[in-house]
C-alpha cells in the first residue's frame, strides 16, 4: 500500500511538472532520493519515461478540437482541417533532430549524462536563459501570435531546442521549446500550446522505446504502480495546462527561471552536502 501512495505522489509530481518548464526529471530525481520506490533499476527507469503517458493523454483530452484533423461541420458534414494537418507535418519536422539523437544514443546519454551534476547545470543554466530571454523580449510585439502563422523554419528551429533537452537532463523539454520559440519572437501562447502538441509524439515514442526495451513482463504491483501514476499525472495535467496557458495571458516566464536556479542549487547542495 505504502508503494502505491509512493505512485500517487510521482504522478502528482509528473502532471505538475512536466508542463511548468521546470524540470519533471530533475523533480524526480529528488523525489526518488526522498522516497525511493522499492522496484527494480529497470522498472523505475522504464517508470520514470512511461509515467508520462498520462499527462499526454491530458493534452489530447483538452485540445482535442485543435489537433484532431478530421472533423463535422453542424454535425452533419465531414471536414478536413487542412491547417492543422499542415501543424502536424511541422511538429514531426522538429521531432526529426530528438528522434535521431534518441534512437542512436539513448544508451549513452543515459549512462553519461543522466546525473544529479548535469541536472543542477541544465536547471540553472535554463533558468538563467529564461530570464534573459524575457528581459529582451520586454516591449518585444511576437511576430507569431497564432499556430496559423507557424513556418516549417520555425518548427524545426525549436525542435533544434528540444533536442538540447533530449540530450541534457534537466533541461526540461518544454523549458528548452519556450524558450527556443519565444528567441524567435513566437508568443508565449503559441510557444505554449506548440510545445504542449510537440510532446504527444516525442513522449509517445520515448514511451514505446522504453516499453519495448523493458519488456512487458511486469509483477502484479509494478503494473499498478506504473498505472497509479499514470491516471494521477492525467488528472493533475488536467489542471495544470489550464492554469499555465491562463497564468501566461498575464505574466511572464520569470519566475519558472527564477525557481529552476534555486532548484538547481539545491541540487547540488543535496547530493555534494547533504547525501
Amino acid at each position: 500500500m505504502l508503494e502505491f501512495l509512493k505512485a500517487v505522489i510521482f504522478g502528482i509530481v509528473e502532471g505538475i511538472t512536466e508542463w511548468l518548464p521546470i524540470s519533471s526529471t530533475g523533480h524526480m530525481i529528488l523525489l526518488n532520493e526522498l522516497m525511493p520506490l522499492k522496484v527494480s533499476a529497470d522498472f523505475y527507469s522504464m517508470f520514470e519515461v512511461v509515467i508520462q503517458l498520462g499527462a499526454i493523454m491530458a493534452v489530447v483530452v483538452l485540445f482535442w478540437q485543435k489537433i484532431w484533423p478530421f472533423q463535422w461541420k453542424d454535425k452533419t458534414k465531414p471536414v478536413i482541417k487542412k491547417d492543422i494537418f499542415v501543424m502536424w507535418f511541422q511538429i514531426l519536422a522538429a521531432c526529426i533532430p530528438a528522434a535521431v539523437v534518441g534512437l542512436l544514443f539513448d544508451d549513452v546519454l543515459e549512462k553519461y549524462l543522466y546525473n544529479y551534476v548535469v541536472v543542477a547545470l541544465a536547471l540553472i543554466v535554463f533558468g538563467i536563459a529564461f530570464i534573459l530571454v524575457e528581459n529582451r523580449n520586454r516591449g518585444m510585439r511576437p511576430s507569431v501570435t497564432s499556430l496559423s502563422q507557424m513556418t516549417y523554419k520555425t518548427a524545426l528551429i525549436i525542435g533544434m531546442f528540444q533536442l538540447i533537452a533530449a540530450i541534457f537532463p534537466g533541461t526540461s523539454r518544454s523549458g528548452a521549446t519556450i524558450v527556443g520559440a519565444l528567441m524567435i519572437g513566437v508568443s508565449r501562447t503559441v510557444a505554449a500550446e506548440f510545445t504542449f502538441f510537440l510532446a504527444i509524439p516525442v513522449m509517445f515514442g520515448a514511451s514505446l522505446l522504453k516499453l519495448v526495451k523493458h519488456g512487458f513482463a511486469f509483477t502484479g504491483q509494478e503494473a499498478w504502480i506504473l498505472m497509479i501514476g499514470m491516471f494521477v499525472a492525467f488528472a493533475v495535467s488536467l489542471f495544470v495546462l489550464k492554469f499555465l496557458l491562463n497564468y501566461i495571458k498575464k505574466h511572464d516566464f520569470k519566475v519558472f527561471g527564477w525557481y529552476r536556479i534555486v532548484l538547481g542549487v539545491l541540487v547540488l547542495f543535496y547530493f555534494l552536502v547533504v547525501r
